[in-house]
C-alpha cells in the first residue's frame, strides 16, 4: 500500500491523514515542532500512523504538504525530489508578508513553490474545502452524493496518482488546469468555500461535479 507523508498535519493535514488511515493507507505524520508534538494524533490515528521529521515524511510515495505558505521555502527540496507534492497551502498576505509576484497576479501561490521544490510534481488540492467539510464529505465510489474537489498540477502522471488517492479517501476530482489556473479555487474565489457549504454548519453539503465546475468557471480576477 502506498505511504502517505504530512509535512504539516494540523486542520487540513490531520483530516486528510484521518482519512487515509480509514482508506487503508500508512501515514507519516511531521510538523515544525517535533515528532513528540504529534504523540495524541498518532496514538488516535492508530497502528498505521506514525510521527517523524519532514525530511522523513518526504520520502513517503505521496506527499502532503499543509504549511503556512510563508514556510514553503523550508520544504526538504532534495528529499522531495522527482515526488509527488499535494500542495494545501493558501497565500494571505496578512499572515506571509508581501510576495509580489502573487500580489501583482503574475504566479500562482502553487507555482511559487513549484519554483521552490524543482523536480517534485506539484499538484495543489484540499485548499478550497473547510477542514471540517473535508472530515464529514467523504462517501464510498459511485455514492449518490459523492463529493467533488479541485485539483491543478502541470504534471498529467501526478494528477493521475492525486486522483486515485482522492478517490480512494472518498472523493471524486474536478481538474481545473495548470498550476497556473490554480487562482481560480484561491481564497476570494467562488470555488473557495461555498461549494462545500457555510462555517456554520459542520457537516457540510455535497457538491456536485457540476456544481464545482460552475464555481469554477465564476472565477474573476
Amino acid at each position: 500500500m502506498t505511504t502517505v507523508g504530512f509535512i504539516g498535519s494540523g486542520l487540513i493535514g490531520g483530516t486528510v491523514a484521518r482519512l487515509a488511515v480509514n482508506a487503508g493507507y500508512d501515514v507519516v505524520l511531521s510538523n515544525s515542532r517535533g515528532p513528540e508534538t504529534l504523540a495524541e494524533l498518532v496514538r488516535d490515528l492508530g497502528s498505521k500512523a506514525q510521527a517523524a521529521t519532514p525530511a522523513d515524511a518526504a520520502r513517503a510515495d505521496l506527499v502532503v504538504v499543509s504549511v503556512p505558505f510563508h514556510a514553503h521555502a523550508k520544504l526538504p527540496v532534495e528529499q522531495l525530489a522527482g515526488k509527488v507534492v499535494l500542495d494545501t497551502d493558501n497565500y494571505y498576505a496578512a499572515r506571509d508578508g508581501h510576495f509580489a509576484e502573487l500580489d501583482e497576479g503574475l504566479l500562482t501561490s502553487a507555482e511559487l513553490e513549484q519554483r521552490h521544490l524543482g523536480s517534485a510534481k506539484v499538484v495543489k488540492v484540499f485548499n478550497n474545502i473547510f477542514h471540517l467539510h473535508l472530515g464529514s464529505l467523504a462517501r464510498p465510489h459511485g455514492a449518490a452524493d459523492r463529493t467533488s474537489l479541485t485539483i491543478a498540477g502541470d504534471d498529467a502522471e501526478a494528477k493521475k496518482a492525486v486522483t486515485e488517492f482522492l478517490d480512494a479517501i472518498g472523493y471524486d476530482t474536478v481538474d481545473v488546469g495548470p498550476l497556473a489556473e490554480s487562482w481560480r479555487v484561491e481564497p476570494g474565489q467562488p470555488a473557495y468555500g461555498p461549494p462545500y457549504g457555510t462555517f456554520e454548519d459542520p457537516a457540510g453539503t455535497p457538491a456536485s461535479a457540476e456544481k464545482v465546475r460552475a464555481a469554477v468557471a465564476e472565477a474573476k480576477r
